[in-house]
């Protein structure tokens, strides 16, 4: 069973910058896609960016701009940049993969927390 481990998250101030980073246990060379989510108190989990094997990418609306994904598959490890940071940003942000097209997003770490203040 893979693990992915998240970390880099933090108190910001609006205005700046976070970059969180998600380590695999294992190759991610062949994943079909990988992704951030984040979850706010009281509000259902959200799909903020993917990146797929091929290195496109997708981003939340709300995020567009702003954040960029990447992933360093010699390192086994997905990073999400997140410049420009907004109070609405705040929540525990989660790695995910997608093994295939078949497969949904799981293998869930136990989430980072981003704080952004006023």
């Amino acid at each position: 069973q893979v693990q992915l481990v998240e970390s880099g998250g933090g108190l910001v101030q609006a205005g700046g910058s976070l970059r969180l980073s998600c380590a695999a246990s294992e190759s991610i060379f062949s994943i079909y896609a990988m992704a951030w989510f984040r979850q706010a108190p009281g509000k259902q989990r959200e799909l903020v960016a993917s990146i797929n094997s091929g290195g496109i990418t997708n981003y939340a609306d709300s995020v567009k701009g702003r954040f960029t994904i990447s992933r360093d598959n010699a390192k086994n490890t997905v990073y999400l940049q997140m410049n420009s940071l907004k109070p609405e940003d705040t929540a525990v942000y989660y790695c995910a993969r997608r093994r295939s097209f078949f497969d949904a997003f799981g293998s869930w770490g136990q989430g980072t927390q981003v704080t952004v203040s006023s």
